[in-house]
């Protein structure tokens, strides 16, 4: 597999699994999502069974629009995202700001998740990304 190949699966499994949480689908994140899935986010951090993802989805009424995206090697995908939370009664906005999301895939599912809630910086530092130098253009679907 070239590193070519490799970049566009990474990119159209997160492109994927943001499609199924603006669907609010819990059962497509979890199936693409590993078994065991590192989450870190403002609430703490840890490993969990991706059940926990169907769980979240259904009482955080998240939804984000993807503003741009970058990729590196290893699986390595960040997202600047314009992101809001609804409550899920009534769907009413509730907050919403601009983040960044580090994701890392694993053999075509997301092993990590960390949410930046300073923007694409923060993510892209973490990942070891330049803004410059690794900004795709949109994701293509694997």
């Amino acid at each position: 597999m070239t590193n070519a190949t490799r970049t566009r699966g990474a990119l159209g499994v997160v492109e994927q699994w943001l499609t199924a949480v603006n669907a609010g689908d819990g059962a497509r994140v979890e199936s693409l999502s590993q078994e065991q899935v590192d989450i870190v986010g403002p609430r703490g951090r840890g490993s969990a069974p991706r059940a926990v993802l169907s769980e979240w989805l259904a009482r955080s009424g998240f939804s984000s629009q993807p503003l741009r995206w970058f990729c590196g090697g290893d699986g390595l995908v960040v997202v600047e995202q314009d992101a809001t939370w609804h409550d899920p009664a009534t769907g009413e906005p509730q907050d919403s700001f601009r983040i960044g999301s580090l994701f890392r895939v694993e053999d075509g599912r997301v092993a990590r998740y960390e949410r930046f809630d300073d923007g694409a910086a923060g993510a892209l530092a973490a990942a070891g990304l330049d803004a410059a130098r690794d900004e795709v253009t949109r994701p293509v679907s694997p």
